[in-house]
């Protein structure tokens, strides 16, 4: 049990609700379907969660043998700013390369048994898109593709997080999917990549000296960032409004314009970031849960956390307030 929570652990548990949140929006809109099934739900749930901790140590066993944790500690040394240290669990000796590979395996592998209890109940569709998710899970950083290292890294994990997450779950849980989650999903993919898109941001100058190609360091103009900063933050917003002015999606889902503010916070710290320009790094209410902090702020990390917790805390709350929307107005 003790070795099961350290592999969770280092599976970067923290991130689960980045799939977990859109996985029960997708399940609230799918349930008026006639062939809704709230036990092949969960199945799925369970399945797409020991994926994603999946992919997240496979991210780091393929780092650790690109050598990009190395090239990270001498960024770091060399007096660049960045955000963590991956593979701390390898450095330090707690595990070895092997007892990682064999981890990461093992969690897909339990992903894989629940897609086949899905698989026989849904049939072909299923298998596509988990087989698709496999190939761009390992490919983010693992060859002969390495998505991660040519700057594609953020749009795949946009579109798995996003259209291929929620549609695949939609299909689990009711045997169909409908233009109602095309459009929400891409909605939410966006989101979702904006997370690492900023991540990529405040991690530009790192990324460079460590020779690590981000989708923001092929951009490379500051302008061309914060353009698709807007559009990772803004866009999403804009498709749901269009969406219910063509009678696409439900009236209630304008509840989630009062969210706005935080998109615009986020391209204006990141335009701040990349003007070298000091801003006051303090949460507020608006931003959402912020956790400890004071503690980030003694780590010197204040100004990476509170970038990225108000990217993470808008796309939880945009799933959330859609999530409750839809058992309102459609399942009640």
């Amino acid at each position: 049990m003790n070795k099961l929570k350290f592999w969770i652990k280092n599976a970067r548990d923290i991130a689960l609700p980045q799939s977990i949140i859109p996985s029960l929006l997708a399940i609230a809109m799918a349930a008026t379907q006639p062939d809704f099934s709230w036990w092949l739900s969960l199945i799925a749930l369970f399945g797409v969660s020991c994926a994603h901790l999946g992919f997240n140590l496979a991210d780091d066993y393929f780092d650790y043998k690109h050598n990009d944790v190395e090239a990270r500690k001498k960024v770091t040394a060399e007096g660049f700013r960045t955000h963590m240290e991956k593979c701390h669990y390898i450095e330090s000796g707690k595990a070895t390369l092997k007892e990682l590979l064999i981890a990461f395996c093992c969690f897909l592998a339990v992903a894989g048994i629940a897609g086949a209890v899905v698989l026989w109940f849904r049939g072909l569709p299923i298998a596509i898109i988990a087989l698709v998710g496999l190939i761009l899970g390992v490919s983010y950083s693992g060859k002969p593709l390495e998505l991660g290292y040519h700057g594609l890294g953020e749009l795949v994990i946009g579109i798995m997080f996003g259209p291929l997450l929620m549609i695949g779950m939609q299909y689990a849980t009711c045997g169909l999917f409908n233009k109602e989650i095309v459009w929400v999903s891409i909605a939410v993919g966006l989101l979702v990549t904006n997370i690492v898109y900023s991540h990529a941001v405040l991690d530009l100058k790192a990324d460079e000296q460590a020779g690590k190609m981000t989708f923001a360091r092929l951009l490379k103009t500051r302008w061309a960032m914060l353009l698709f900063s807007g559009v990772f933050n803004l866009l999403p917003f804009v498709m749901l409004i269009v969406g219910v002015v063509c009678g696409q999606l439900h009236w209630a889902y304008l509840f989630v314009l009062p969210l706005v503010p935080m998109g615009i916070y986020i391209i204006y710290s990141l335009a701040a970031h990349l003007e070298n320009k000091p801003i006051p790094f303090e949460p507020r209410w608006w931003m959402g849960p912020m956790g400890n902090f004071e503690k980030y702020r003694a780590a010197n990390m204040d100004w990476f956390l509170i970038r990225w917790l108000v990217a993470r805390n808008l796309v939880t709350f945009f799933c959330l307030i859609l999530t409750v929307v839809n058992i309102i107005f459609t399942v009640i």
